[in-house]
Formats: C-alpha cells, sequence, structure tokens
C-alpha cells in the first residue's frame, strides 16, 4: 500500500518548517513511517539553487526555474517515490505551486504549469496564508540575511498567486497562519487524520 504525498507551501516565513516536523511527529506517535523531505534540496542543484536565493550567484529567472525543476524531478526519482512505495509517508516543505507562484512573478505562470505538468500530484496540499508583514517580522527575527524574494512589494504578489492556486491540485487547504502554533497545527492535523 503506497504511502500519502502531503505538501506544505506558503510565502516565507509561513510556517512551513515548523509544521511540517510538527506533523512528522504526529504521524510517528501513531507508528506511521513517514519521511520529511524538501525543496530545494541538499543536492548540488540544490545547491546552486540556495546560492542564487542567497545572491551569490546571479542567473536570470528562467534558469532559476528550471534549475528547481531539474531538482525536483530527481528529489521525486531518488527519495520521494521510492518511500511512497514502500508505505511511508511523505511530509515536503514546498513543491509545484512554490515554482508557480515565485516562478510567476517575472514569467508566465502557463510555461510553469506546462513544465511542471508530468510531476506527481501530492495527496494532500496546504498553503498556510500569512500577510507578507507577519512574513518580514519572522524572517527578521529568525535569520540574519533576506534572500532573493522576500521583499514586501514581491511576497504581496506570490500571496496572490498561491490563493489563486489554490484549484490547481485537488484536496488543496488554505490555512490561516497567522495563529498559535498550535492552533495552526490543529487544523492540519485534523484535516490528515480524515485522509489517512
Amino acid at each position: 500500500m503506497q504511502g500519502k504525498f502531503i505538501v506544505f507551501e506558503g510565502i516565507d516565513g509561513a510556517g512551513l518548517s515548523t509544521q511540517s516536523m510538527r506533523l512528522r511527529e504526529h504521524l510517528a506517535s501513531k507508528g506511521l513511517k513517514t519521511v520529511l523531505t524538501k525543496e530545494q534540496t541538499d543536492s548540488l542543484i540544490g545547491g546552486l539553487i540556495k546560492s542564487c536565493l542567497r545572491k551569490e550567484w546571479i542567473t536570470d529567472a528562467l534558469t532559476l526555474q528550471l534549475l528547481f525543476a531539474a531538482d525536483r524531478q530527481h528529489h521525486l526519482k531518488t527519495e520521494i517515490e521510492p518511500a511512497l512505495r514502500k508505505g511511508k509517508h511523505i511530509i515536503c516543505d514546498r513543491y509545484v505551486l512554490s515554482t508557480l507562484a515565485y516562478g510567476g512573478l517575472d514569467m508566465d505562470m502557463k510555461f510553469f504549469k506546462k513544465i511542471n505538468s508530468k510531476f506527481r500530484k501530492p495527496d494532500i496540499v496546504f498553503i498556510i496564508d500569512i500577510q507578507p508583514e507577519v512574513s518580514l517580522k519572522r524572517i527578521a527575527e529568525n535569520r540574519h540575511h533576506i534572500e532573493l524574494f522576500e521583499q514586501k512589494e514581491k511576497l504581496e504578489n506570490v500571496r496572490k498567486n498561491y490563493l489563486s492556486l489554490k484549484n490547481y491540485y485537488p484536496n488543496t487547504h488554505i490555512i490561516e497562519g497567522d495563529r498559535k502554533i498550535d492552533e495552526v497545527f490543529g487544523q492540519i492535523k485534523a484535516i490528515v487524520d480524515r485522509n489517512l
């Protein structure tokens, strides 16, 4: 029996890592085999992406998004799909909607939909929605550098893109992220428990 593929999406600072870790702990407490992973990965391609996001290596918007697609393909084939076939549940911090929401700032989203169209569809998607002001405040509190997309106007447009994609995959849920961590997780946990 295949595992479930659960994805967390949202603008930077939305709490994706926090909530994905909480979900892994919850599933493990129920005795379920679970893998927590994220995009960009720690692969060689993921390293190039990270360098670009930190403005250590400069490239154009199309090259960056194509690197995300290549990283995703490698991620699926080497980690996600083998684990799902073994019956493990996958929790992924960012996936296709991140490419569409962020890549759609500078280029035609239809193109990104096309190049990502063959990738595995998630079983459950959570878009954790917060205001850009909250995002920037959380980022400032948790790290010392600002990455490529972390400006108020860009984050406002990325947020709009995410909300416009709420029906891109079935079983996608918009979660209000500007609440206490336990409140946010309570809603996520209830949805996952109903689906497993």
